[in-house]
């Protein structure tokens, strides 16, 4: 029976919402998919929303995740925007939420550390790191690299990660 755990990483927006789907089984990490759902800008907010939460419903029935983690997001200088991203991220935080799954936030320097090792890494270095740690990953696009990112940050941090090798080896 494998202890390999499923993890979907989601980066919230309007436009589009990047997710990622990997599996962490001790300290080996394996890509399993990615993509962006992506909105009609010529809708109104509420039909986008509609879309943004049947596109998450689709890839999370699909990939069957058991848990789930988001970027946190911060405020911007437009405040229409802001808005808006904190619609998205509610929808984003909700869809998995509405599954029974359990959902993490992490700051984006958190994520970064995570993944490059240094908190103010840029975009490229992000990329670069992930397609390193995922082996044969070819990102959709830089929203999925920065939900490839959050899941693998998700995979270090996650309390389950952190305490079964200990439950392991007390269980022996």
């Amino acid at each position: 029976m494998t202890s390999a755990r499923r993890y979907i990483g989601l980066d919230p927006g309007l436009r589009r919402t990047g997710w990622g789907v990997i599996e962490a089984e001790n300290n080996h990490l394996r890509h399993i998919a990615n993509g962006s759902v992506a909105t009609d800008s010529g809708l109104e907010t509420a039909q986008r929303l509609c879309q943004l939460h049947e596109g998450l419903a689709e890839v999370l029935a699909r990939w069957s995740p058991v848990d789930a983690a988001v970027e946190e997001t911060f405020v911007n200088r437009n405040a229409r925007s802001t808005l808006k991203l904190g619609l998205a991220r509610g929808v984003v935080l909700l869809a998995p939420a509405l599954v029974g799954l359990s959902v993490a936030e992490y700051s984006p320097n958190m994520i970064k550390k995570s993944v490059v090792g240094a908190g103010h890494a840029d975009k490229t270095q992000v990329g670069v790191m992930v397609r390193h740690l995922l082996p044969g990953c070819e990102p959709a696009d830089a929203d999925a690299t920065d939900a490839l990112a959050v899941a693998i940050c998700h995979a270090h941090h996650s309390p389950i990660n952190q305490h079964t090798p200990a439950l392991r080896a007390a269980a022996v």
